[in-house]
């Protein structure tokens, strides 16, 4: 016979309403007699049930997380991530994939909205307004994109961006290309400016082709109008069309990093498998999970909403070598070593 709320106050000790505020409203509940009634709770086997406490409450304890692409390799660290801390908080995370499609993403929006306390709603591609309008439906949190009031994680991909172009113009490369991502993209539209000003900085030209989409196959179709440019490096968008743009290139007899050197962004596990490995600017996105996790609960708590910034960081590989301009005899090792100070 399954154990129910009764059994549980009778063996502690306590009324039936006190065992249920330590399971809907723990902080409400004296810590000593809290620490009693889950010990007992769990000697007896006991599980509350969820609908029941949903009715009681009013929250569900359930989370929706809406990602662009979930075969994308930059996506499954945050999913995983959110979901091990939503469920330390006893939640659960419901996880849904819009394909890169704005109206896939508003229909996702509205059908978790009343199964879900919440929504972590992770590189958008709806504008900025439909995202307000989404959040009067349900509690947002964004991840990777920055609108004014509402609540957001993001990566510092602008320094990363800066930081991927110096250490280009630091190995002698004056003609790069920034290889875009797709239309909508906040972290599209943030790595091209930074970017850009970067290689106005160094006295370096940036072409910027795209855009396009963030997969391989992007990548691999771009390395024709890459080489077209006469550039000697490229930033691309993620690690998926630097891979790619690396697979064409070595198709067509194309050196890298010799006769073109390459960066990807996120620092994806397959990055550092490649040959030659990629440069690339690793971005955080197992911290940002967590991030996005605690703000989300802090906003449904007591209202609070701010935005989080988290560090990017350059990671060297061997993907990128001296250019044109580089220091007169000196190797690859050296001008990286160099570009590393």
């Amino acid at each position: 016979m399954a154990v129910t709320i009764r059994d549980v106050a009778k063996a502690s000790g306590v009324h039936i309403s006190t065992v249920s505020r330590t399971f809907s409203a723990p902080h409400l509940v004296n810590p000593e007699t809290r620490t009693r009634v889950l010990a007992t709770a769990e000697e007896l086997g006991y599980r509350p049930n969820r609908a029941a406490r949903a009715l009681i409450t009013g929250r569900t304890h359930n989370i929706g997380l809406i990602v662009a692409d979930i075969a994308n390799p930059f996506f499954p660290p945050m999913i995983k991530a959110a979901e091990t801390h939503a469920r330390r908080r006893d939640y659960h995370v419901f996880v849904a994939d819009t394909d890169e499609d704005p109206v896939v993403e508003t229909d996702l929006v509205r059908a978790l909205a009343k199964q879900v306390d919440g929504i972590l709603l992770c590189s958008p591609r709806m504008s900025d307004d439909q995202i307000e309008l989404m959040r009067r439906e349900v509690p947002l949190v964004v991840v990777n994109r920055l609108i004014d009031g509402l609540p957001a994680v993001v990566m510092d991909v602008g320094t990363g961006a800066r930081s991927a172009v110096r250490h280009l113009v630091d190995l002698g490369h004056r003609h790069l290309v920034y290889l875009s991502g797709p239309r909508g993209s906040w972290t599209n539209r943030e790595i091209r400016r930074a970017a850009g000003v970067a290689a106005r900085a160094g006295g370096a030209e940036l072409t910027v082709l795209g855009p396009h989409q963030p997969v391989s196959a992007a990548g691999a179709d771009a390395a024709e109008a890459v080489l077209a440019t006469g550039a000697t490096a490229v930033l691309a968008y993620n690690d998926l069309m630097a891979i790619g743009l690396l697979q064409s290139l070595q198709d067509r007899g194309v050196a890298v990093p010799d006769r073109i050197s390459v960066v990807g962004f996120d620092d994806i596990a397959t990055s550092a498998l490649v040959r030659p490995t990629l440069t690339t600017v690793a971005n955080p996105t197992a911290a940002a999970g967590r991030a996005a996790v605690d703000m989300l609960l802090q906003q449904g708590d007591d209202g609070a909403t701010g935005q989080v910034t988290l560090r990017t960081d350059l990671v060297i590989r061997n993907s990128t070598g001296p250019g044109p301009y580089a220091p007169a005899g000196a190797t690859t090792a050296q001008v990286a070593a160099y570009a590393k100070e």
